[in-house]
């Protein structure tokens, strides 16, 4: 099972990054992970500078990673209260490739953050951006790791209560993706 991994902060000590870093080490058997192309350089969405360039090659790598990966998961700061502007116009400009990728799409969210809602009001706006573009976002379990800088050393996650909520977090996002992938015809109908 393939899962690209998305990070929403740019900073490289970041407690998302270290999250995201720390995923291989709680994964059930026969789950890897991809980090995503970067999206740090990508120009602002302009409906414009698509329709006279087209789409960045970075957007095009970006979106081919998310079409052909299993799953993803998006490790995510809250900025302002919201999702952080370089994860929302990497999202932005992938939600314009034709052949949505996002679509049907299996995806978990997780945050971190340094007080006691761990980025909730993120996950939440991350969600009804989700929704919008048709992916299929797991439910529960959710991850929100609060006070995060006192849980992460050395870019892991060392608390082992968020470690915990980590792992089941993997578990249920496998089976999530199992039962997204039960092909139509195999679906009992009541």
């Amino acid at each position: 099972m393939n899962i690209l991994t998305m990070c929403g902060s740019l900073r490289s000590a970041s407690l998302n990054k270290a999250i995201e870093a720390t995923l291989p080490e709680l994964a059930p058997d026969g789950m890897s992970f991809q980090s995503a192309p970067s999206f740090a350089e990508f120009p602002l969405y302009d409906a414009d500078l698509q329709g006279r360039d087209g789409f960045p090659d970075g957007v095009r790598a970006l979106a081919d990673a998310v079409r052909h990966a299993d799953g993803v998961i998006i490790v995510s700061p809250e900025y302002n209260y919201s999702v952080p502007g370089a994860l929302k116009n990497a999202i932005d400009w992938v939600s314009r490739v034709p052949n949505q990728p996002f679509k049907h799409k299996p995806v978990a969210l997780q945050s971190a953050a340094a007080g006691a809602l761990g980025g909730s009001r993120m996950q939440y706006h991350l969600r009804q951006v989700m929704v919008f573009l048709e992916a299929t976002v797991l439910a529960k379990p959710e991850v929100f790791v609060t006070f995060g800088a006192k849980k992460v050393e050395n870019g892991r996650l060392v608390d082992e209560a968020s470690r915990k909520a980590v792992a089941d977090q993997l578990v249920g996002f496998q089976d999530f993706i199992d039962r997204c992938h039960i092909p139509a015809g195999n679906m009992a109908v009541s």
